[in-house]
């Protein structure tokens, strides 16, 4: 008997435990008391009503909670909009407070818009207040002279809340300013220029206007390190060079192959007139016969010519040289 009443209150006792934390889910009393506390009025049936809308009340009344502490005066309904939009309700609330700390104007409107455009309101109010230093990477860039010249800049700049919304960002100031950095160096007339004098840059680029739509205000530009590069002026001028010479050699290299192009066609040429002067000697006979049978010449004529024509063979073989004996002389 004693057993089952124990069973029965043990039962009760878990039972009531359930209920209680069910209760407790969907009635965030102890939620509800800390907002009377802190001096919020805020409604039991409202924090079920968020519970249905599925809204978790402790992100909702712990930031109304601060706000209310820091006198913003914001209500439910913006807090709770905002977290339906997907922003993020308390980090927004401590860029308010931020900026009220401040004395920077900052509404909850532009907030939240800057919250959902996906940028760190906070943080921006915090840059607002504490400037940010961006390195640029080295940019090298080549005066008139043909020296390349290294340089690298810090930028401090500081946020612009009435920009944050469709202003450009951290990359577009740090491509502005290094082609800054490139146009300065390059309008130099020397390296040395630019060495003596490196706020030369930074006073030409902050006078440009760099941070024109983009989300900061670039408050100073200052040239931490310049060093001299390779000349490139010298290896233009080198590779210049080398593609004229090469330009020539194929050049000369043409006129080679029309030379000997044209040398074999004068040959080819030669050939020809060779050709043609044997064919011309070849009807000489045939002339000389047509002569005999036509009276025109006799035959004592024609032995005085054959004798001439060897006298003539003999003479020439004796003005050569003898190529037995040129061969002996040459071993």
């Amino acid at each position: 008997m004693l057993d089952s009443s124990f069973v029965g209150i043990l039962l009760i006792v878990v039972i009531a435990i359930i209920v209680l934390s069910v209760f407790l889910s969907f009635f965030p009393v102890m939620l509800w008391i800390s907002a009377l506390a802190s001096g919020v009025r805020i409604s039991i049936l409202t924090l079920v009503a968020m519970r249905l809308r599925r809204v978790t009340p402790a992100r909702i009344v712990n930031p109304l909670i601060k706000a209310h502490k820091a006198g913003l005066g914001l209500s439910i309904n913006q807090l709770e909009s905002h977290y339906l939009a997907g922003g993020n309700v308390d980090r927004v609330v401590n860029a308010l407070i931020a900026a009220q700390r401040a004395n920077i104007p900052l509404e909850f409107e532009r907030a939240a818009a800057i919250d959902l455009a996906g940028r760190d309101v906070l943080q921006a109010v915090q840059m607002s207040v504490n400037p940010r230093v961006i390195e640029t990477p080295v940019v090298a860039a080549v005066a008139k002279d043909g020296i390349e010249v290294k340089v690298k800049a810090r930028v401090t700049v500081r946020a612009n809340i009435d920009r944050l919304v469709g202003g450009a960002g951290e990359e577009t100031i740090i491509a502005r300013v290094g082609e800054g950095i490139v146009t300065t160096v390059g309008s130099s007339n020397s390296h040395k220029d630019v060495l003596e004098n490196p706020d030369l840059i930074s006073r030409t680029v902050l006078n440009k206007g760099l941070d024109a739509g983009t989300a900061f205000e670039i408050l100073s530009i200052d040239i931490a390190d310049v060093d001299v590069g390779k000349n490139i002026g010298a290896f233009l001028q080198t590779e210049q060079a080398e593609a004229d010479k090469r330009i020539a050699q194929a050049k000369a290299e043409e006129r080679r192959a029309m030379a000997v192009a044209q040398e074999q066609e004068m040959k080819a040429r030669v050939v020809e007139m060779r050709a043609r002067v044997v064919e011309s000697e070849s009807e000489v006979p045939l002339a000389m016969a047509e002569a005999l049978r036509g009276g025109k010449i006799g035959v004592l004529d024609y032995m005085n010519l054959k004798n001439i024509e060897a006298d003539t063979n003999m003479r020439s073989s004796i003005g050569k040289p003898d190529e037995s004996s040129t061969t002996k002389d040459d071993e």
